[in-house]
């Protein structure tokens, strides 16, 4: 799956002019914690609502009323933004876009296409995945296995499901205990606890953990 499958669009941008107070009432309006900064087309930035309200005055300030406004006027975005801005492609695969977020410690990546942005994909974006992936919204027995990392081993256990009558709604495959293991997780409907945990149990190391939800 690629970043532009997912990406939120159209994308809400501001001008490196705007007065921050504006920036942030857009941003409490389209209820969005983040956006890019453009300049003739160009991205030339991104601010967050953090950015913005870090830019405010304390409100242990001794400065009048009249005078924040004041100076709050001053302050634009450009003031405030990041100017070196990491971006993703339309063509970017999702979990290379999950990486870059994640090593970087940041909460999006403005997305272009031809060298212009045409979205944004954010945290919120990949944990709507995630759900997907492991069929959070779909009830069925979950099940958590630690299986021997062998080739072959991931055929059988879907095999035996299969055979006992099983339909997988999400499967996932992640580090085991060891290096000589797996940790899988998947969703089961067609059978019950007790089917599948004598369906599978030659076939895994443990089960660690099998429920309905």
């Amino acid at each position: 799956m690629l970043v532009g499958e997912r990406m939120s669009y159209p994308v809400v941008t501001l001008s490196p002019n705007t007065p921050i107070v504006d920036a942030l009432k857009l941003m409490r309006q389209e209820k969005i914690r983040r956006t890019p900064v453009v300049k003739d087309g160009n991205l030339i930035g991104i601010v967050s609502d953090k950015d913005l309200l870090n830019a405010s005055p304390s409100s242990a300030t001794s400065l009048s009323i009249w005078e924040m406004n004041y100076l709050l006027s001053k302050i634009t975005v450009a003031d405030v933004m990041t100017k070196n801005v990491l971006t993703v492609s339309v063509d970017t695969p999702l979990e290379e876009a999950a990486r870059i977020m994640a090593d970087n410690k940041i909460g999006g990546l403005p997305v272009l296409k031809d060298g212009e942005v045409t979205g944004i994909i954010t945290e919120t974006d990949i944990f709507k995945l995630f759900l997907e992936l492991m069929g959070a919204r779909d009830p069925g027995i979950r099940v958590v296995a630690i299986i021997t990392n062998k080739r072959g081993g991931l055929a059988e256990l879907t095999k035996v499901i299969a055979d006992a009558g099983g339909n997988f709604l999400a499967f996932g495959q992640f580090a085991g205990e060891a290096l000589s293991n797996r940790e899988v997780t998947f969703k089961v409907v067609g059978l019950n606890e007790a089917q599948i945990r004598t369906a599978i149990q030659p076939f895994v190391e443990k089960i660690k953990d099998i429920r309905t939800c």
